[in-house]
């Protein structure tokens, strides 16, 4: 390798000496050893430079990066477990929800149901006085349209029997007459 680099200078040497003849300095043979010179003391200030300063801070500003991603992913984590727990709980204070409404609606039936029960026995029972007193009324009335029926036909069959006879009888005698006709 050592003799590949030699070569090599030795090649540049050549090129640079044709070169600074067409008027380039820094491809002047004479000077390539303090351009080498100071292209090595360059490249190691900067390797130096890279290695104590910018290197640390990149590798800070990494380790920090990896840091917040560890914590957003713990903390997302977290938040998902804490989701999922409220899901659990609204999904099981819904289903206790729709018991209660159901146990509500269900009391709420039989509650109406009782009441309706009681509501129309009691409509029955009132319904049954009232046909009670109505047929207690029709019976009344009966009896006394059968009376004045009765009545009616005594004083029709007088009037026919003064037209056919010619001379006037008493009620009570035309009663009398008729009263076993309307017990048949």
């Amino acid at each position: 390798m050592f003799a590949s680099i030699t070569m090599l200078a030795a090649a540049a040497g050549e090129a640079a000496h044709e070169a600074s003849k067409a008027g380039l300095p820094q491809l002047n043979p004479d000077t390539f050893v303090p351009q080498l010179f100071w292209l090595a003391l360059t490249f190691l200030t900067l390797l130096f430079v890279m290695s104590k300063v910018a290197l640390p801070r990149v590798g800070e500003v990494i380790g920090e990066r990896s840091d917040r991603i560890k914590r957003d992913v713990d903390a997302a984590g977290r938040l998902k477990a804490d989701t999922d727990k409220a899901l659990a709980d609204y999904e099981k204070a819904l289903a206790d929800a729709r018991a209660n409404a159901s146990g509500i609606a269900k009391q709420t039936r039989e509650k109406l149901s009782s009441e309706t029960d009681a509501e129309k026995a009691r409509a029955e029972k009132n319904i049954s006085a009232k046909l009670a007193e109505a047929e207690t009324r029709i019976a009344a009335t009966k009896t006394k349209a059968l009376t004045a029926v009765n009545d009616i036909a005594a004083e029709t069959a007088r009037a026919v029997v003064a037209k056919l006879v010619g001379h006037d009888v008493s009620l009570d005698d035309v009663k009398k007459v008729l009263q076993p006709v309307a017990g048949e």
